[in-house]
């Protein structure tokens, strides 16, 4: 559980603020539930989809939920390693709105293969995944919304980079276009509000590489996870949540974010879009939580520098803001969805 609670924290243009209030919403008809022209009926919307890769044929999971020719989300999550399941709170919201949307496990997370070789584990890599996911469910430029949170939001950066000529609209969720700036904020504001002869204790044992010491999360969850990944007494974290942190990959999570619970390390180190963001020219929100792990102040100056970039901020919420501050999460993105929908 350790590992995927700091992958959903870590990895886990003008700007204009989106209420909290979503506009009025016509409820989804019946053509919402039509099945018509679906190949994925008989179970239930899921889809085993193939994709090549530098080392063979592998297959991940998707579902589908609803049918809106015009709007269609996928969700990328977090982690890396991480699962699909923290993002079931959208079934409370989508289906109402008419969003038709798409859980998806990433390679090497737990409804999809999972294979062993450390070589499939680069951001490029996974941009090609995601490409080949698009064309599998056949989602295209009129209809093609993608949603990456915490690690997902650096692989919707990267895909949209390169393949933004299939998007209708992008969503950063939680996530800034910087590692050095995600670790440079957790070291300059997060890190001296904390209690010192912890934090010490903490760091003490990171360097002993002994992370898997009881102890070690301990302290963690009420100092900062509590804080600034869900605020909520861990006991009252949902069971969405719960599952996902049981279903880590925690060898993909540490090769890629690093040990470490109090800074990315690992191979996105050195990752950094910031000068490249300009280039995402499609409808982008940007949402960020006040108490999120990541600047809410620097995520807001990211959609300013966005030629089609709005911006959401949470004010109760933190790095899982769906879940802290769900009504203004959802009531923003479903209006910035549907804005997208109606207009461009």
């Amino acid at each position: 559980m350790k590992r995927f609670v700091l992958a959903i924290a870590a990895l886990l243009g003008a700007c204009f603020c989106l209420g909290t209030q979503a506009a009025d919403l016509k409820p989804a008809t019946a053509g919402y539930f039509d099945q018509t022209g679906h190949d994925d009926v008989l179970a239930g919307g899921v889809k085993m989809i193939q994709i090549d890769t530098p080392k063979g044929k592998f297959r991940v999971w998707t579902k589908r939920v609803g049918n809106n020719p015009k709007l269609k989300v996928l969700l990328l999550h977090g982690g890396p390693g991480a699962t699909h399941e923290y993002f079931e709170a959208f079934d409370s919201y989508f289906p109402g709105a008419g969003i038709e949307y798409y859980y998806y496990d990433q390679l090497g997370s737990a409804y999809s293969d999972q294979p062993k070789d450390d070589d499939l584990w680069t951001t490029d890599r996974f941009v090609e995944e995601v490409e080949q996911v698009r064309q599998a469910l056949h989602l295209d430029r009129d209809n093609f919304c993608l949603l990456g949170h915490s690690w997902g939001g650096i692989l919707a950066m990267e895909y949209a980079l390169k393949y933004q000529q299939h998007l209708k609209c992008l969503v950063i969720s939680n996530m800034v276009d910087s590692i050095p700036e995600y670790n440079e904020y957790a070291h300059r504001v997060l890190m001296p509000k904390m209690d010192q002869a912890k934090l010490a204790e903490v760091q003490k044992f990171e360097a002993a590489h002994k992370t898997d010491d009881p102890r070690y999360m301990e302290i963690l969850i009420p100092m900062h996870y509590e804080q600034h990944l869900l605020r909520m007494p861990q006991a009252q974290w949902p069971d969405p949540v719960n599952r996902a942190f049981a279903h880590i990959n925690e060898h993909l999570y540490q090769l890629m974010q690093g040990p470490s619970e109090l800074g990315a390390s690992g191979r996105l180190v050195e990752w950094d879009r910031s000068k490249d963001l300009h280039k995402i020219t499609v409808p982008t929100l940007v949402i960020a939580g006040t108490y999120d792990t990541m600047n809410p102040a620097y995520m807001k100056e990211m959609s300013q520098r966005l030629p089609k970039g709005h911006y959401l901020l949470c004010p109760k919420g933190s790095h899982m803001s769906m879940y802290d501050d769900q009504k203004t999460y959802f009531d923003g993105l479903i209006a910035f969805l549907k804005d997208v929908e109606q207009h461009d």
